[in-house]
């Protein structure tokens, strides 16, 4: 299994899923261990408009840890056969540890904000 997490720089869960700077993708063991790490390039902007969502699943990722996401965001990641976590925070590393270890829920919260000079919103 492949988990992806939105990070800035300093490997850390960047609160807001379509600003992040890279998304770390580890793979997991059937032991659930972590057996691997890549770093992912991320197309700024909003994340329900770009192509990361195809990109991902295309690297076979079925789980996003997210701290910050809007709800079109999770529509397209979903369409894509990738399952979404919110509210996710802290070190990318320890977090994935603590998800495989069945400690890390979903928050149920939905980005809910107006970026852009479009005005466009994120829960959509």
């Amino acid at each position: 299994m492949k988990i992806a997490v939105p990070v800035t720089s300093s490997k850390q869960v960047d609160g807001h899923f379509g600003h992040c700077e890279f998304y770390n993708i580890y793979t997991i063991s059937e032991q659930n261990e972590i057996v691997g790490s890549e770093i992912m390039d991320s197309p700024q902007g909003c994340g329900c408009k770009s192509n990361i969502a195809p990109l991902l699943a295309e690297a076979g990722v079925k789980v996003m840890l997210a701290g910050g996401i809007g709800q079109g965001a999770i529509n397209v990641l979903y369409n894509n056969g990738i399952e979404v976590v919110r509210g996710c925070s802290g070190n990318a590393d320890e977090l994935v540890q603590q998800f495989i270890s069945g400690l890390v829920q979903d928050s149920g919260e939905t980005c809910n904000h107006q970026h852009g000079a479009d005005g466009h919103s994120c829960n959509h």
